[in-house]
């Protein structure tokens, strides 16, 4: 299984596609997915970390409605995603609204989140990590490792 750490800063081209940075990228292999992420980032995983999650999902009872929809409002968020010739992947529409991309927003982070890649708008990114560097030991002491 392969594991992802690091940050990279990368842009939006005019045609809104992207690049993942080699080192992650090989962890990726050739067949990937991009999900809808919590706080509004977005979820890469490999085929096999994929096929994992859904399996799990696919063991939701028919008969449980509520987590029925929440297995549906996942699944049907979740793409295969192919490369161009170029190596690039088109971030679809949908993709930049659930990430808060404006018109004007082109600067992406995309980190490596352990047995994830994510995709970030650096705007939200750099709000949602704000407070880490400053509470870095108070965060770094409440993991369990």
């Amino acid at each position: 299984m392969a594991l992802f750490t690091g940050e990279y800063f990368h842009q939006l081209d005019a045609k809104n596609r992207i690049r993942i940075p080699t080192k992650l990228k090989d962890g990726l292999g050739k067949e990937f997915y991009f999900a809808f992420g919590t706080n509004h980032c977005i979820f890469v995983f490999t085929k096999e970390r994929m096929e994992s999650i859904l399996q799990k999902l696919e063991e939701t009872p028919m008969s449980d409605l509520a987590a029925q929809k929440r297995v549906r409002m996942f699944a049907r968020k979740c793409v295969q995603v192919t490369e161009d010739n170029q190596g690039r992947i088109l971030l679809s529409p949908e993709f930049r609204r659930h990430a808060l991309f404006e018109n004007d927003d082109k600067d992406i982070v995309i980190i490596g989140a352990v047995s994830r890649v994510e995709i970030w708008n650096k705007r939200v990114y750099d709000e949602y990590t704000a407070d880490m560097e400053t509470d870095f030991d108070a965060m770094f002491s409440q993991l369990e490792i």
